[in-house]
């Protein structure tokens, strides 16, 4: 049984980092630059890590980056997995 800890702790895992991937996409229209200042920096810093695995994986479609949109459908295909093992398990 997955205790609602965990699940609590993968809900707020998922806002944090959804909110972490709207700014960077946000940043990256405004101002593209990631190491302008503290701020952008920390931003990218933080969304890197998930993001570059998946950038290898999908394939290139130009100058349009569709690495964050599959990111945050892969964090909320987790939240539901771990929501549906909480209830059924």
């Amino acid at each position: 049984m997955i205790p609602v800890v965990v699940v609590t702790f993968v809900d707020l895992f998922s806002l944090v980092f959804t909110v972490l991937l709207f700014a960077r996409v946000i940043m990256s229209w405004v101002y593209p630059h990631p190491g302008a200042n503290v701020f952008t920096r920390l931003i990218f810093e933080l969304t890197e890590p998930i993001l570059a695995p998946i950038r290898r994986l999908l394939p290139q479609f130009g100058m349009i980056d569709l690495a964050p949109l599959a990111a945050f459908f892969i964090l909320q295909g987790l939240v539901y997995l771990a929501h549906y093992l909480l209830m059924h398990y």
